[in-house]
Parts: structure tokens; sequence; C-alpha cells
């Protein structure tokens, strides 16, 4: 996410931030590399004039000149601005209305609204203990109220019966009298998408708008689609009223040009973002955590949260314990590799870290990508208990049977090793400086028992 604009931001700022001290036109001529990273970006037009004259009306002023380091203070007057563009605060789902609350799903074929109608149903069961009853009121596309079933059924949440001939405002009463039946909190009623913004579509949206009066209606659009998606929540604002954007594929979206568009063309906020194919992956989207991985500044505060939510407390205290007593065996690495997947993999723990985005190319150089958790982590299935507990064991032929069950290398192999026993050295000597913990390249990231990334995690050079 964002992944072209960090690195063209981060090189304008890199020069201005050598500089000592910097004039106006130093800062014009950084803010018209910005207003052309922004327009690659896919940021639409109207909204990137704007952004480049309130960042070039408090950058020319007296806070920079006067600052002791002009470069950094242009790059917090542009991270403020990115907030404010990205809609200041965190704004989550409301549901402060009489139960049941009704919310409405909308959007274009294809944006993958169905799926993350089932994604919001588990996110308000899951994170706030809601009853929720999910009712498909798409009667066009072949099998959708199906789908929408079959979700259901592999969340645990309740759908309404399908019915077959039923029109969708008769569907929306239903499930809303269902709902009051039989006490749900949470009615979310999936609308029928177009493969285009056409007037049948916003016709039977408003009817169904005005049949549930639905507390919230949510507009579900794909970031991959840039401008697009920027069109469509204004068409669907101006003709039905949404009241919060739910942005599908941000993980796949290098350019975020959607993001940063669509709250200031609609004046509605951003709620939600989805973050991979899982039905958990759905994220509260908040504009300080984004403006911040958009300059590189990382989502320390979002790694922490990650971290608590998936990692096992109890076997990271006991990782840590033994690393603190310098015993340390290929066992607990793979412990560490699988709390490291389940927090988004190496791609996911990377990007929310400061200062990652200049280093993402030799990342690549070295094939860091989560293959390469995959691929260690079926290196040492393929060892015996014995030979995780004392990898010293591992020698010739021992090495050509896990390479051959593991599908890898030998060279694979003895890179692991290596790398296990530069940790296993670190952790001895841990031990003598009385169990403290060096900074990140090979310790300290947040709920991984104090290990660190796993070795092999960060290529030669990248530590401290």
């Amino acid at each position: 996410m964002f992944e072209s604009l960090t690195e063209r931001l981060g090189d304008v700022f890199d020069r201005l931030k050598r500089r000592g001290a910097l004039s106006e036109d130093d800062v014009a001529a950084a803010m018209r590399e910005v207003r052309v990273a922004l327009l690659e970006a896919d940021v639409a037009l109207p909204i990137v004039r704007d952004f480049i004259a309130a960042v070039q009306e408090r950058a020319v002023g007296q806070e920079v000149v006067k600052s002791v380091t002009p470069g950094q203070m242009v790059v917090k007057i542009v991270h403020d601005q990115l907030i404010e563009m990205l809609g200041g605060d965190a704004v989550e789902i409301d549901l402060n209305a009489p139960a049941p609350v009704a919310i409405l799903v909308v959007g274009l074929q294809g944006s993958g609204k169905t799926t993350t109608t089932a994604k919001i149903a588990h996110h308000l069961v899951e994170k706030q203990k809601k009853r929720v009853l999910m009712a498909s009121l798409d009667v066009r596309r072949p099998a959708a109220q199906e789908q929408l079933r079959v979700l259901g059924d592999q969340a645990l949440i309740p759908t309404l019966d399908i019915r077959t001939g039923e029109m969708p405002v008769a569907i929306a009463k239903r499930a809303m009298d269902q709902g009051r039946r039989e006490g749900y909190d949470v009615v979310l009623l999936d609308t029928a998408g177009r493969l285009a913004i056409d007037d049948g579509l916003m016709a039977e949206a408003t009817a169904i708008r005005d049949a549930a009066k639905p507390h919230e209606t949510l507009l579900v659009a794909d970031a991959m689609t840039g401008q697009d998606a920027v069109n469509t929540a204004q068409a669907f604002h101006e003709r039905v009223g949404i009241s919060g954007i739910v942005l599908t594929r941000m993980d796949g979206d290098a350019r975020g040009g959607a993001a940063l568009s669509m709250r200031a063309v609609t004046g509605q906020p951003i709620k939600l973002i989805g973050t991979g194919e899982k039905m958990d992956a759905l994220e509260p989207f908040h504009p300080e955590r984004v403006a911040g991985r958009i300059l590189d500044m990382g989502d320390v505060v979002g790694l922490v949260e990650r971290a608590h939510e998936f990692v096992e407390e109890e076997k990271a205290e006991k990782i840590a314990r033994r690393m603190q007593k310098g015993d340390f065996d290929l066992e607990d690495l793979l412990d560490q590799l699988r709390q490291l997947k389940k927090m988004g993999g190496l791609g996911g723990v990377m990007s929310m870290l400061p200062g990652i985005g200049k280093i993402k190319k030799q990342m690549a150089d070295h094939d860091m990508d989560d293959s390469l958790i995959k691929r260690q982590e079926a290196i040492i299935l393929s060892m015996t208990v014995q030979e995780r507990q004392r990898p010293a064991m591992v020698k010739a032929s021992r090495k050509k049977r896990i390479a051959a069950g593991s599908g890898t290398t030998i060279q694979e192999i003895n890179k692991l090793l290596k790398q296990y026993q530069q940790m296993h050295t670190m952790m001895k000597k841990m031990k003598k400086m009385g169990g403290k913990l060096p900074p990140m390249g090979g310790g300290g990231m947040p709920g991984l028992g104090g290990g660190g990334l796993p070795p092999g995690m960060l290529p030669p050079g990248m530590g401290r």
C-alpha cells in the first residue's frame, strides 16, 4: 500500500532534510515534485491543488524559517496536512441507534461487496460482541444470495432465508422484521451491484434505503480502480447518500490515490479497509497511521495492536525466558516464524516499521518476502525433534535428506543454520549483559517474546 508514493516522497524529503536552511524557492521546487508524486499516485487533481496550496502556505511561514531543522519541519507540515486530507480522526461504524441497527452496503459489481459484508459482520461480532443478521438483496447476479449464505456459514453468522422471486425491497423489510423479532443488534443489507453506475442501480438502492431507513450506508469501493473509485463514491453520495466508505484491496494498491481522494471528494470518512482475503483481514482506518506509513514513519502503534491480537502471550513469554538464559533452539525459531505469519507475514510487519521504505529494494534483492518464511518453516519441519533441539547435529547427509523433504536447497539450509548460530551467539552476549535485548535488527519486535524478527529476516547491513 502506497509503495510508489512513499518512495517518491522519501526522495524529495531526503534532499530537503540535507539542507541547513530552506528558501522559498527550495520549498516551491519540493512542492512541485510532491504535486507530481500525488498525481502519479492517482490522487484527484482538485485535491492535489488544495493540498499543495495549504502546505506551501505554511511551509514558507515563520515556523519553518526559524526552525532548527527546516527540512524536518516541512515533512511535519506535509504529515499534518495528509492527516487532515484523510479525515483527521478515525471513525468507526456508528451503532448508536435503536436495535436492530440497519447497515446498507452499496457499491459496484466486482468491488468485493458481498465478501466485505461478511467481513463487516465478522468484525462486529468479534470486536464489538454484537448479534448480527446478514441479508442478500442481490436478486440479479446468479448465486449472489447463496454466496452470502456460504460466507455466513463459514463465519458462523446467521443469514436471512432465501425466497425465490422475492424483490429487494421486500427482502429488506423481512430482514428488519426478523431482526426485531429475534433480538439482533445489527442487520447488514447487501445490495446488488452493477458493472457501472446507472439509473436502475441508483433507483433500487434509494428504494431500499427508504424502506429500511439504515443508520449507516457504507460504500464498498475497490482501491485498485483508483480514480474510478472516486467517481463511484461521488455518484453514490449524490444519489443515495453514504455515511462512510470501506476500501477493499488496499494491500494490492501501490499508489493509494483512492484513499487520499475519497474523503475529500465525498466529505465522508473511510471507516474500514480490506487488507487481504481472510475473514479477519478488515481494519479500522486511522488517518494518522496511514499518513505515517505514506511518509515512511511506520505504524508502530498498529504493529503493537496486531501483536497483542495475534501473538500467543504465554508462548512468547516462554521463548523470551529461554532467550534470556541463552537457550534458544530451532523449535523456538519455528514458533516465532508462525507468530510472524499470524501478524500478516513479513510484508505486513515490515510495512509498519519506520524507515523500511528505504530498504525495500535491498529486501527484494535478498528474496525477502513471505515465501522466505514458508521455506524456513518447511526446512525446520523436515528435521527430526533431536535435530531441531540440537542444530549442530545437522551435517552433510542430514542436510540432503532435509533439502529433499522440504523442497529447498542445501544452500538455504546452510543459510538458516548460520543465521540461527548468529542469533544463538547474540543470545549468549545478551545473557552476559544481564538479559538486556539489543535494538531492532536482532530483536525488539513487539509481541514476539522480545526476540525481534527471526534470523534471516534482515539481510546483511540492514540491522543497526
